[in-house]
C-alpha cells in the first residue's frame, strides 16, 4: 500500500524556489532517510507533507483505516520549543536555572500527561518508552531545566507513543549519547514493523534496523539514493589580525571547583566535583543525557545561582566576592544548541555577529570604527560576507552556526564555551567548523568543547573529562600539542 504520494510539489519564499516540482512515494512500513547538505530543502519538504506551509503541487497520504496505529501524520521538529503556563515561547536560555522561571513551565511528567490526555493514550505504552531511555529521571524536572538531549528524547518519546501511520523527524539523533541512538534505532524498526511510515530528514551515519530507502535533495530537487557528494575539505581564508594575538589573560587560573555539589532538594545534579582548568587548556567536556553537563557549564558561564554557594573561582575570582556577572561574561564566548532561538528575528548576519561585543541577543548600540573593521574581518574570515545584511533566521543551519561562531570569538574572549556546536550540521559542515576552531586555537585560546562522538571533534583538544551521574569517572591529560586518542 502507498502511503505517500507526492506530485509537482513545489515551494517558493518569495522569488527563491526551495522545493522545486518533486515527485515522490513511500510505502506503509517503510523506512526513508532523505538527506542533503544544509539548506537544500529538507525541512521544508517535510513541513510541507506535514500541511504546515503554503505549497503548490499535489500531497496525498492514504490511511489503513484497518491499522491499529492512528490516522495521522506527525512532523517532528528538529529543535523543542516549549512554552511556559502563559503560552510564552520566548525564552533566553539563560533564565533556565532561575527559581522563578523554572515555577512557570510545566514538568516533564506533566507535559506528557497533557499529550497522552489529548491524544486518548495508553500509559502502559508510555512507561515502556521511558524505561527504553531511562528517562524516570527526569520525570519531575521542569522542562526548562533538562538539557537539549533530554528535551531531544522528550520529542521523539511522544511521538513514538502516537505512532502515527506517517511520522517525519528533522534530525532525529541531534544530541543523543551512543545508548539513547542504539534504543531509537531500534524502536523506530518496531514501528515500520507494525505498519508506520517513517521519513528521517538528516545526514547522521546512525542508521535503523530493517530495510532502508533513501533520497537526497540537492538545492530543491529530489533524486532517489544516496548521492551525497564526497566531502571536499574547505580551504580557510586566513585568520584576522586579531585572533592571532593571545586573550589577555587576568589569571593563569580560569576555573576552579573544589568539592562543589549541586542539587534541587534531595536530587544531586552534581557531586563531589574538583576541577581545574588553566590558561590556554582545550577540554573535552563528555558523558550521556542528564550526566550533568549543562549544569557544570551553567556554574562557568555565570547563569548557576547555587555557584555563589561553594568553593568555586573563575578567572582567579571566588564567586560571590564581589564581581559581576557582566565582568564574567566579557571573559566567555559561548555556544549553545539552543542559542540562535532567541535572538532578534530582525536582525542580520551581521547584527548578530556583533552583539558579542555586548553580550546580548541582538544588535542594540552602534560600533565603534574598531570593532567595525573586527566585525568585516571577521565575516571574511567565516565566508559570511555575501549574506552579512541578511536575516540570521533566514539562513541554512550551517551559516547560522558560523555566525554564531563569529559572535562568540569576535571580542577574543579568554574562554571558549562550545556546548555542542555542531549540532544539525552535515559531516562537511562539521569538519569545516571544527577546523575553524582549530585555527582560532592557535592564538592560545582556552576552550571548553562538549561532543559525543570522536570522529566529530577539533584536533586542538588536549585535555578530558567526562561525567556520569553527576561525577567525574574520567579525566585525561595528554602533552599539550598532542591531539587525545
Amino acid at each position: 500500500m502507498t502511503r505517500l504520494r507526492i506530485e509537482n510539489l513545489s515551494v517558493h519564499y518569495g522569488t527563491k524556489t526551495v522545493l522545486d516540482n518533486i515527485a515522490f512515494k513511500a510505502d506503509a512500513g517503510s523506512c526513508w532517510i532523505i538527506r542533503g547538505i544544509s539548506g537544500s530543502g529538507k525541512t521544508t519538504l517535510g513541513l510541507a507533507i506535514a500541511g504546515r506551509i503554503k505549497y503548490m503541487g499535489d500531497i496525498h497520504i492514504q490511511y489503513d483505516e484497518n491499522s491499529p496505529l492512528p490516522a495521522q501524520t506527525l512532523y517532528v521538529e528538529n529543535w523543542y520549543r516549549f512554552t511556559n503556563l502563559e503560552g510564552d515561547r520566548n525564552f533566553y536560555y539563560q533564565q533556565r536555572y532561575n527559581r522563578q522561571q523554572r515555577r512557570e513551565t510545566l514538568t516533564i511528567e506533566r507535559e506528557l500527561e497533557v499529550f497522552g490526555a489529548t491524544h486518548a493514550l495508553q500509559r502502559e505504552t508510555l512507561d515502556k518508552l521511558i524505561a527504553a531511555f531511562n528517562y524516570s529521571k527526569v520525570l519531575d524536572e521542569q522542562l526548562f531545566e533538562v538539557s537539549s538531549g533530554e528535551h531531544k528524547k522528550l520529542q521523539l518519546i511522544k511521538a513514538l507513543w502516537l505512532r502515527p501511520q506517517l511520522l517525519i523527524i528533522d534530525q532525529p539523533y541531534t544530541g543523543l549519547d551512543t545508548a539513547s541512538r542504539k534504543t531509537l534505532n531500534h524502536l523506530f524498526y518496531t514501528y515500520t514493523q507494525a505498519g508506520g511510515t517513517l521519513l528521517l530528514l538528516g545526514n547522521d551515519p546512525e542508521l535503523p534496523e530493517g530495510d532502508l530507502h533513501f533520497a537526497t535533495m540537492n538545492h530543491g530537487k529530489l533524486a532517489l539514493g544516496d548521492h551525497l557528494p564526497t566531502s571536499i575539505k574547505k580551504a580557510l581564508k586566513p585568520l584576522p589580525d586579531f585572533l592571532k594575538t593571545s586573550p589577555e589573560y587576568t589569571s593563569t587560573n580560569l576555573i576552579s571547583m573544589k568539592d562543589v555539589n549541586i542539587h534541587y532538594d534531595e536530587k544531586y545534579v552534581l557531586r563531589d566535583i574538583n576541577w581545574e582548568v588553566n590558561a590556554g587548556e582545550r577540554w573535552l567536556l563528555q558523558g550521556p543525557n542528564g550526566s550533568g553537563k549543562s549544569t557544570l557549564l551553567s556554574l562557568i558561564t555565570a547563569d548557576h545561582p547555587q555557584a555563589y554557594a561553594h568553593d568555586i573561582k573563575l578567572f582567579g575570582v571566588r564567586r560571590g566576592s564581589g564581581e559581576s556577572i557582566w565582568d564574567i561574561k566579557k571573559r566567555i564566548g559561548m555556544i549553545s544548541p539552543e542559542l540562535h532561538w532567541y535572538f532578534d528575528t530582525t536582525a542580520s548576519v551581521a547584527d548578530s555577529i556583533a552583539s558579542g561585543f555586548f553580550d546580548a541577543n541582538g544588535l542594540y548600540q552602534p560600533l565603534r570604527y574598531s570593532q567595525k573593521v573586527q566585525l568585516e574581518e571577521l565575516l571574511h574570515f567565516l565566508d559570511l560576507y555575501d549574506v552579512k545584511n541578511e536575516l540570521l533566521a533566514t539562513q541554512p543551519l550551517g551559516k547560522q552556526r558560523l555566525a554564531l561562531l563569529g559572535r562568540t570569538i569576535i571580542k577574543n574572549p579568554q574562554l571558549l564555551v562550545l556546548d555542542e556546536p555542531c549540532q544539525g550540521l552535515d559531516n562537511e559542515q562539521t569538519q569545516y567548523f571544527n577546523d575553524l576552531i582549530d585555527e582560532i586555537s592557535k592564538n592560545g585560546i582556552t576552550i571548553i568543547y562538549v561532543g559525543h562522538f570522536e570522529s566529530l571533534l577539533p584536533s586542538c583538544l588536549t585535555h578530558r573529562l567526562v561525567l556520569q551521574e553527576g561525577r567525574i569517572v574520567e579525566r585525561t591529560t595528554t602533552t599539550h600539542d598532542a591531539k587525545l586518542p
